[in-house]
Parts: C-alpha cells; structure tokens; sequence
C-alpha cells in the first residue's frame, strides 16, 4: 500500500495549508485524494475539511490570493478554487441530518469545534473517512478505513447516518466495480433494504447518471458493479436491463450463457478500448450495455435446437431510449448511442460477405466507423468463444478500408446539396429529398465527380 501522500500534495495547497495555520485553522485533508493516495492512484481533486473555525469569510480571503473562488451554499459552508489543474473543496466541519427524501433535504449545521472522529460519522463508508493532518503527518482514522482499504472492503460507517441518503447504493455500486472490493454483509444488507423500500426512486436521475459515469470511465472491471447492482435488486428500476437475466443465447456463438452474462463481459472488454475521451468513452460504453436490448423481444428457439435473436439490433433501438431517458434528458447523447446499438453487427456481417467499399461508404452515414468498431470488437470478444482472432481481423478489414476512403470518423459527405439544386434553377420542394438521394446513389454507386451528378439530375428531373 502507498502512503507518502506528503510528498505528492501540490506545491500550491501546501502554500494554502501554511496560510490557514497561520490564522488558527485546522486544515485536514478527506476523502478521495486520501484514498486514492495511498492505492498509488493520481489525483487533481482535494477535499479539505476546516477545524477550529466557524465563517469562512477569512479563508476565502486567503483562497482569494491564489485564484477565484467560488462559494457553494452558505449553509453547506463549502468554498471551490480551481487552479493549476487543480479543484481544491474546503468545507467547514459540519453535520448533517435528513429531514425529507430530497437530495437537499438536510439539516446542515456546521460546527467548528466538532472532533475529525464526530465529522467523520457523516460519511458514507470507512474508506472515504480517512484524514490527513499534513502538520503532523499522520493519518487520521477512527472509523478502521485503513484496514478495510488493506483488506480490499466496503463497509459503511454508522447504521443510522448510512441509509440517510439512497445514492450511497449507487456508490457502492461503483467503488466496487473502481476499486474491486467486496462488499461487507452488513452493509449489502443495508443497501438491499433501502432498494426494497423503495428509497432509490426519489434520487434525480442527474445523480444516478453520475454514478455510473465514475463506474465506467474509472473501473477497469464495470461486471463487478452490475453484478452487484443486480444482487440487490436495483434492476426492477431498469427493466429493459433486467429483461436480459435469464434471456437465453445460442451456446455456439454465446457459450458464456445468458445475454446479461454476455453484457457483463463486454463492458469489461470495453474497459480495454478507453479512448481517454470521456464523452466519446460514455457513449460507447452505454452502446455495449444496450447492444442487445433487443434480444428479449425476438429470442426463440428453433425446431433443430438452436436459440436465434433476428433483428434484435433494431428492435434495441426503443428499449435503449427508454433505458437511457432514465438516467439522462441529453437528447445529443442518446442519439450518439442509438445508431451503435442499431449498427453493431455491420462491421462484422461486411467482412464476413466481403462487402464491396459501397457498404462501407453506405455504413459510414449512419455512425462513426471507428466508434462502431470499438462497440463491435468489444460485443465479439466479450464472449467465450475460442477463435476470438477473428474478431480483430474483421475490424481490421472494415477500419483499413473506411481509413483509406477517409469516411472512418466523420463518414461520407454528399458532395451534392440542396444549394446546388437551387443553383441549377430548382425551387425548393418536398422532391428535394428524393433528388438528393439520388445525388447520393450516384456518388456512392458510381463513384461520379460533382458536375457529372448534376448533369445526370438535370437529364432525369429537369429534361
């Protein structure tokens, strides 16, 4: 286990944590740069939470000689200063207390005087609880974080505190998934009682979303979050997840078993592929997880024996809106994910017929090639089959001939628009379409230049 944590603090906030001494505060480092500090993991964000003070009106004159600082809430006393890269938080020591089923509906009180021990019961699990007072250079743990960090556990800290807030499920969720832990009995215990008490329905899906955001852009093993999610039951929240337990698959292409299993597996190939575009990254990963939504509405077994699943990849497409609508309102962002889950078998049925470069231009309207390759190889690998090098060599064929073409990213251009119909003396009209993909044909099928498309629209539309 790392520990010099000392030696890794940014110049600046050893600066900022001289100057709060200075004026009677007791600055202790918490939370996820303690944590990640000693599992080696690099860091930007610090939380530092503020003893021996009730206003913030002095360190914000202090954070104010080193950039802007922004205030969230005053009630939350929590002052933000963004510099160098950085994102410093500092907070007064506070508790809190729930008083509704809102995300905001707290009692905060803030209280300078409070121990770290009594600060530290508000938090959510003992790993998070951790602080590091930098002048004495000592950890501070009264809740045994250390030894559920060394022993690889989740477990919450106080009964009564832990079920004041439904997201801590989601939490859970995604640190076990980041850090590959395994979850205390009592603490799944508590989590599976708040989701049968229904409890998870009152969370904003913004929040829910940003959960598993962390789970895939920071896990390298997403299976080991959706497992768990499953195992407390937090499906019956997604249904068009929990329709894929127990939907079965051919045992020739899918020997791993059922498409849930297989789902699983993917996101872990996925995990591999990382583009360390985060956005890009997002949507892909939310492309594998609705690839085979499908699958549950179509899935029979034929006279021979065998399991079939025709058209799933399109009938994916309203169980994916409806699975995403959930967790998002970012129309943009469910329209990047749709066409990689309506599209994700191209890449490999066009190598398989040794499709002409047609299919390819035709392919590359519809979505990012190299988006769809990513979502392609990691569905084909993210099974047990035994030839899985065809997986990459079908990739390979579609990238190398889209790359060529240069339609691999951005896809084909029609060279034709309507502006040009309106400089051969058209007028705009509801033909326009029709026109227009002829235009299309031409450059794709005959692969003719401009003016010789526009000589053939003017003997067919304008003769």
């Amino acid at each position: 286990m790392y520990s010099n944590i000392k030696t890794n603090l940014p110049s600046i906030l050893i600066d900022i944590l001289k100057n709060l001494q200075e004026v009677g505060v007791k600055p202790i480092l918490v939370g996820g740069c303690v944590r990640d500090s000693l599992l080696n993991i690099p860091n930007k964000d610090f939380d530092i939470e503020l003893f021996n003070i009730d206003t913030l009106d002095e360190v914000q004159t202090i954070l104010e000689k080193y950039g802007t600082v922004k205030q969230v809430g005053k009630s939350f006393g929590v002052l933000i200063l963004n510099v160098d890269g950085y994102d410093f938080d500092f907070a007064l020591a506070r508790l809190e207390k729930k008083v509704g089923h809102g995300h905001r509906d707290f009692e905060v009180t803030t209280n300078g005087n409070l121990s770290f021990q009594e600060a530290s019961l508000r938090r959510d699990f003992t790993i998070n609880s951790i602080g590091y007072d930098y002048f004495e250079d000592k950890y501070l743990d009264p809740n045994g974080g250390l030894k559920d960090l060394k022993e690889k556990t989740l477990r919450h800290i106080k009964d009564e505190t832990f079920v004041e807030d439904p997201l801590r499920v989601y939490r859970a969720i995604q640190f076990i998934a980041r850090y590959e832990l395994q979850i205390d009995e009592k603490t799944f215990n508590l989590c599976k009682d708040m989701v049968e008490d229904d409890e998870l329905k009152y969370l904003p899906k913004e929040r829910v979303y940003e959960e598993f955001k962390k789970l895939f852009l920071k896990a390298n093993k997403p299976s080991l979050g959706f497992n768990l999610l499953k195992d407390l039951g937090v499906l019956k929240h997604f249904p068009e997840l929990q329709a894929l337990v127990g939907c079965i698959q051919d045992k020739e292409y899918h020997p791993e078993g059922d498409v849930w299993v297989h789902t699983l597996m993917t996101l872990d190939e996925m995990a591999k592929y990382k583009t360390g575009d985060e956005y890009r990254d997002l949507y892909l990963f939310y492309a594998l997880l609705c690839h085979d939504l499908g699958k549950p509405f179509c899935t029979e077994t034929t006279d021979e024996g065998r399991v079939t699943s025709h058209k799933h990849e399109a009938l994916g497409v309203e169980p994916t809106i409806s699975f995403l609508s959930r967790l998002t309102d970012e129309k943009k962002f469910i329209e990047k994910v749709v066409p990689l889950v309506k599209n994700h078998l191209a890449p490999f049925q066009l190598y398989k017929a040794e499709s002409s470069l047609k299919a390819v231009k035709r392919l590359s309207l519809k979505c990012s090639i190299e988006d769809l390759c990513i979502v392609c190889l990691a569905d084909c690998k993210g099974r047990t089959i035994p030839d899985k090098d065809k997986c990459d060599k079908a990739i390979s064929w579609v990238l190398e001939q889209a790359r060529q073409m240069n339609i691999s990213q951005e896809g084909l251009k029609p060279i034709v628009q309507g502006r040009d119909l309106i400089f051969l003396g058209m007028k705009p009209s509801k033909e326009f379409k029709d026109i227009l993909n002829f235009a299309l044909n031409l450059q794709i099928d005959e692969s003719l230049e401009k003016e010789e498309i526009l000589k053939a629209i003017k003997e067919k539309f304008m003769a």
